[in-house]
């Protein structure tokens, strides 16, 4: 069983997300109020510093049921749908609670961003926009509080705002999106309320006409995002929220991971009416016993045992466009992974040069796997589009996130990395990247049990000079390594020559950090004329004992150098060198 087979099972209700985004005070929560007939238990705030500014700080919900479009009413197969529910989040507006906002953006089907057309666009708005192209397909853009607009002028300045709105929104995926103008309270949240809104019947229509059956998928784990938790005398305590994921009927068992307590399932309501059961994307409260709702205020219920507490993190990455400042190595950010947030320091690391470059025709996707038997590279920072100045699309790239305390969320979730700490009042976006959580790491001594699987590596390269020749397979190399150098690590590795020949280090030769390097095919004549210079006495084919002569390159011979390239990745225990 799942959605409103309630007492009837012949009328079926489809459950449609909404996000209500928007800048503080842009009349989001009138407008969720003006649309909203049932208001569910978290509708319009809890929090009382809210209630004295009118502003939410939390995600509110409430609903209201419409006829069913007719483009749905097939879509229901045998059972066709009756009954269309619009579930409205109302996610807060504040700069600092974009949090909460994210929180809320994931399991949202349609999004409503609402702007004040006497302000317009503000920072806020363009974050909240920058969530919903993350996490939504489609958006309408509500132009409130026309009312504050002088009669006379107010159809060119919605004109002008609407105009203006498509142009913000022509580079992203919400192009050509709606724009319709309202009053959800006319004469501000202090007036009386026998003012009518205006223009909401027509926006209910619009909506109708946006809907489409969203992907809901009853299989799988149950992952349930609470947004509150409150107790009933004689029943239980009740958690309600929306399923993310999967389905859960009266009598199954759920995990409340953050406490690491089972609890069955005693009843389950949605909007106001007891069911047997629900699925992806419906809107429930679910009574449990025993419970204390001080515990729990939001968090996530899921199948016991399904979501893994990562204490660091594989994620694919791409930078947001509009954010100004660099992604480098080593620094930290703020990490959203389902619905917490937590300071992480970030590693970023991709393909090797020649591997990465994306061709014109193909898009770069993240759709490059990631796996351990992979060779990457590692970052000093994430790298844009093919250097600079350059318009190509950014190349394939990773990041390994290590958490400042452990997570709990689900696999493929969507990561967003943002640098909270930003003065909330300046005008600059500050989420930096978004990506999927790909790979997650359990144990909590990870960086000896997992991080030495990762095949990131440093490319290395070093140069010296040839000193002098011992005969025509060897030579004696200087200034190539440090006097303290253990020369043991380099044994065996190889070098090329300026001259073109290759070369293997064969050990330390005297104790001032000279080394012998053997030629295996011979030096070249030319190399042998060029080295001849530099040294007369070059008698007894490289014999240890003849060390007497060893500084006296003349003035005017070129010097030979000796180049020397490996590599070393990042976590390997024992730092050993590499050459391919």
């Amino acid at each position: 069983m799942s959605e409103s087979q309630s007492q009837d099972s012949r009328s079926r209700t489809l459950n449609f997300n909404v996000g209500v985004l928007g800048h503080v005070d842009s009349g989001k929560t009138s407008l969720a109020r003006a649309l909203s007939s049932t208001a569910s238990t978290a509708a319009f705030d809890k929090n009382p510093q809210s209630r004295e500014r009118g502003i939410t700080l939390d995600l509110g919900f409430s609903s209201f049921t419409v006829d069913c479009p007719d483009h749905l009413l097939q879509a229901g197969g045998e059972q066709p749908y009756t009954g269309l529910q619009f579930t409205l989040v109302d996610c807060p507006g504040h700069a600092s609670l974009i949090r909460t906002i994210i929180g809320g953006a994931q399991i949202i089907d349609l999004m409503i961003l609402v702007v004040d057309v006497v302000k317009g666009m503000q920072t806020q708005t363009a974050e909240c926009l920058l969530i919903g192209e993350l996490t939504c397909p489609r958006m309408v853009v509500i132009l409130n509080k026309i009312d504050l607009l002088p009669p006379d002028k107010r159809q060119s300045a919605i004109e002008k705002m609407t105009k203006r709105m498509h142009k913000t929104l022509e580079n992203t995926r919400f192009k050509e999106c709606p724009v319709i103008a309202v009053a959800a309270k006319p004469g501000g949240p202090d007036a009386a309320d026998t003012e009518e809104p205006q223009g909401v019947p027509q926006l209910i229509e619009l909506l109708k006409k946006q809907t489409y059956l969203p992907k809901r998928d009853p299989k799988g784990d149950l992952l349930m995002a609470v947004d509150h938790c409150f107790s009933i005398r004689g029943q239980g305590t009740v958690m309600t929220g929306t399923i993310l994921q999967g389905s859960l009927a009266i009598n199954d068992t759920v995990e409340i991971p953050v406490l690491k307590v089972t609890k069955k399932i005693k009843s389950v309501q949605m909007f106001r009416k007891p069911v047997s059961g629900a699925m992806q994307g419906d809107r429930v409260g679910v009574c449990v016993t025993q419970f204390d709702p001080k515990l729990l205020e939001r968090g996530v219920v899921c199948t016991p045992g399904s979501l893994r507490t990562l204490f660091a993190a594989v994620i694919s990455v791409r930078k947001i466009g509009y954010f100004k400042g660099s992604l480098a190595t080593r620094a930290k950010f703020h990490i959203t992974v389902g619905h917490e947030t937590v300071m992480a320091r970030v590693t970023f690391f991709g393909l090797p040069p020649s591997d990465s470059k994306p061709t014109p025709s193909e898009p770069c996707s993240l759709e490059t796997p990631f796996t351990f038997d992979t060779e990457y590279f590692y970052q000093e920072a994430y790298v844009t589009g093919q250097g600079e100045g350059s318009s190509g699309p950014d190349p394939d790239q990773w990041a390994l996130l290590e958490f400042e305390r452990p997570v709990t969320c689900p696999a493929l979730v969507l990561v967003i990395g943002s640098k909270l700490d930003t003065d909330i009042h300046a005008n600059a976006c500050r989420l930096a990247f978004q990506g999927r959580l790909l790979q997650g790491f359990e144990d909590k001594n990870y960086t000896e049990t997992a991080l030495p699987r990762l095949r990131i590596f440093k490319t290395k390269q070093k140069e010296g000079q040839v000193e002098r020749v011992t005969d025509d397979y060897t030579v004696i190399g200087r200034s190539l390594f440090k006097k303290e150098t253990n020369l043991q690590l380099f044994v065996g590795l190889k070098v090329t020559l300026s001259t073109g020949e290759s070369g293997v280090i064969e050990g330390g030769f005297g104790q001032s950090g000279k080394f012998k390097i053997r030629i295996p095919d011979g030096l070249l004549p030319e190399t042998k004329q060029l080295l001849s210079s530099t040294s007369k006495k070059k008698g007894k084919s490289g014999s240890k004992g003849g060390p007497a002569n060893e500084e006296e390159p003349k003035a005017d011979s070129q010097p030979i150098s000796i180049h020397l390239h490996f590599k070393r990745y990042v976590f390997d225990p024992h730092k050993k060198m590499v050459q391919s």
